[in-house]
């Protein structure tokens, strides 16, 4: 062989070895873990030792460098602003909120508002006096709402004028206010009210008559790293929603966890129309944009018959997806050129899709409709000290919520555990000879644990703000060796032999049945692969005269009409050959969409089981819907032996409740 072909056939034979030892080893997931982890570490310890750890200076960089300030980094609806433009509109909104509304460095202030450009610019105008905003769900009415501005302790409500009826007196009446004492520490000081404050022509005008001011850096002087950046209150599926407190560094970790794992330039274009009240959007979205000093693209709200439109209007090269939203997507109708007649589905330029909750039926659907090439999986809860990701370009980690090599595997392992759980209690399993909790093997499930250092708890989890109780109740003592602490994610999760990470369930979602677990998530992906259902949403409902709790699927049907009885065997059918008997729901409760969304759904884009579980399968509840109006339907699997679903009311109730059907 000649030399030059000696040597062409070597270098191919170094880089094939090259390239399985790295695929084998998952060398580039460690490369990963390293770069993001490495990356936070950086920015923070470099952000405390100048004094920058507020983000508002990440903007302000952007905005005062030639290389960037005429470069767009925000667009909404159509209009964009460039770092310069963001930067002044953020400026005055600051010196409103200190010169007029009296707000003072280290206030918590809340803000209730839709997506736009006025929810970054009073964001960041809040930062760049140094006050903390606590961001409030603009869907919640009632109690719940009340609920949460009371837990925010604030003077002062930020209100978007699209979401003012919410605030009714009766909420506003329902606010028992005990406000933060001067500079947000500490204690606390009775108060004599909330103030509300509609944004509108008024406040505009005041706005408007302020020459904006860029305020001295003392007033934005962060005492740590682990200080209180914004208040996010949990989704408030399993309860009333709680304010956790996000550190500044979980928001540089999660701005490094989409920026790295994304691999993002400074000319993409993220796109995002996920609530930015939630961390999803506003600290793994926006904030990742500003790190890197791309643009970032805000849609209102999610909806099917605009997110692809909205995506190509703003040339977005990256889309967050959450919860149940790339299922949405994939069902909807495709969208078509009405002058060519072409199929839209793949017109755009996008190349990374990012978020969590991408359940295994539909990752590999939506990827192929849309011609997406990436899928960024990550895992984390807006209170939790850990975060997992699955950067996946094919089928190898399909449905993973955490992908490591050798080395990044062993480190998690130091920093997270997955213990055995005792199902009946939903505690974690203790040894009864040690008394200690007891790691699982692979493929079995079990909840996942974070190590905290248990003599200085808050460096790694700081809690729920005012909330002593519900923060204790996360941590864990005495796992693995006396003195330790873990905080406890509720989560069921199972690694497998090959270093891949897999989400089973929430705790409290699984429920027993003929003395077996049952996981909703295994079932509702189970009945998601029927090619009529469009979404499914299974729950543990507890019936008359029966023990533990039976299986019930909420789901949506493609299409509309009469649900037929052929599509009612066809899901008998199809539940029975895809899962274990005891898991087989006895009960569906069919619902409707709107707008492409499912009724149950949350505003986060999270399956709302709550409700449902207290309603169970009670007609009376189930099958009138608000106003008198007609409901959700009813079906139970029959008892002839043909193993179907027939309709199910008030007669089958009466059976069960007299104790003359056993189930």
């Amino acid at each position: 062989m000649p030399a030059p072909l000696a040597i062409a056939g070597a270098a191919a034979a170094t880089a094939a070895t090259a390239s399985y030892l790295s695929a084998s080893l998952s060398l580039e997931h460690d490369l990963l873990w390293l770069q993001i982890a490495g990356g936070t570490l950086f920015n923070v310890l470099n952000s405390v030792r100048t004094g920058r750890v507020n983000v508002f200076y990440r903007l302000e960089a952007h905005a005062l460098s030639p290389s960037t300030a005429n470069k767009p980094f925000l667009w909404f609806e159509g209009k964009s602003y460039t770092y310069r433009e963001t930067y002044q509109q953020v400026l005055r909104y600051g010196t409103w909120l200190r010169e007029t509304k009296k707000v003072k460095q280290g206030e918590v202030v809340a803000f209730m508002a839709m997506n736009s450009d006025t929810f970054v610019f009073v964001w960041f105008g809040l930062w760049s006096i140094g006050a903390t905003p606590a961001f409030i769900n603009y869907n919640l009415t009632g109690k719940p709402l009340a609920h949460s501005l009371e837990e925010s302790k604030a003077r002062l409500v930020i209100v978007d004028p699209q979401v003012e009826g919410n605030l009714t007196e009766e909420v506003k009446a329902g606010v028992q206010v005990q406000h933060q004492k001067e500079g947000g520490g500490g204690g606390r000081e009775k108060g004599t009210g909330m103030e509300y404050v509609v944004l509108g022509p008024e406040t505009e005008k005041e706005r408007f008559q302020l020459e904006p001011k860029r305020y001295p850096d003392e007033i934005r002087k962060v005492d740590s790293y682990v200080g209180m950046a914004i208040l996010i209150y949990t989704s408030g599926t399993t309860g009333l929603p709680k304010p956790a407190i996000v550190s500044w560094t979980k928001v540089f970790m999660a701005a490094m966890l989409t920026g790295k794992g994304t691999s993002m330039r400074a000319d993409d274009v993220l796109y995002t129309c996920m609530p930015l009240y939630h961390s999803s959007a506003s600290c793994l979205g926006v904030c990742a944009a500003l790190f890197r000093g791309a643009t970032v693209a805000v849609g209102r709200k999610f909806s099917t018959k605009t997110f692809w439109k909205d995506v190509r209007a703003s040339q977005a090269t990256i889309i967050q997806y959450v919860g149940e939203t790339c299922r949405y997507l994939t069902v909807a109708e495709p969208e078509v050129d009405p002058l060519t007649g072409k199929c839209l589905d793949k017109e755009h330029k996008v190349r990374v899709a990012c978020g969590n909750g991408l359940r295994p039926d539909v990752w590999e659907r939506f990827r192929e409709r849309f011609g997406v090439d990436t899928i960024l999986e990550f895992y984390a809860s807006t209170e939790g000290p850990l975060g997992t990701w699955n950067r996946s370009r094919n089928t190898f980690s399909l449905g993973a919520i955490g992908r490591f090599g050798i080395l990044s595997h062993f480190l998690t392992n130091t920093r997270s555990a997955v213990v055995r759980l005792d199902f009946e209690s939903d505690q974690p399993h203790r040894d009864p000879s040690t008394g200690f909790c007891t790691r699982t093997r692979p493929n079995e499930p079990g909840e996942l644990l974070a190590a905290l250092p248990p003599k200085d708890i808050k460096s790694r989890f700081q809690g729920y703000f005012g909330n002593e109780k519900a923060t204790n109740s996360k941590i864990l003592r005495d796992v693995f060796k006396k003195g330790d602490a873990w905080f406890r994610t509720g989560d069921i999760v199972h690694w497998d032999s090959e270093k891949k990470l897999y989400f089973s369930d929430r705790i409290g979602d699984t429920f027993r049945w003929k003395s077996e677990n049952v996981s909703t998530a295994e079932v509702a992906q189970a009945l998601g692969m029927h090619p009529a259902v469009q979404e499914a949403n299974v729950y543990g409902v507890q019936l008359p005269n029966h023990d533990g709790r039976a299986g019930c699927a909420a789901i949506s049907l493609k299409g509309e009409g009469e649900v037929g009885e052929e599509v009612l065997e066809s899901l008998a059918r199809h539940a029975q050959k895809t899962l274990p008997k005891y898991a087989v729901p006895l009960f569906l409760r069919v619902t409707s969409m709107r707008d492409g969304v499912g009724e149950q759904t949350t505003g986060t884009m999270k399956q709302q089981k709550q409700v449902l579980r207290e309603q169970g399968v009670d007609p009376g509840k189930v099958t009138v819907g608000k106003d008198g109006k007609e409901g959700d339907k009813l079906y139970w699997l029959d008892h002839d032996g043909k193993g179907r679903y027939v309709k199910f009311g008030e007669r089958g109730w009466r059976e069960l409740q007299g104790g003359r059907v056993k189930l």
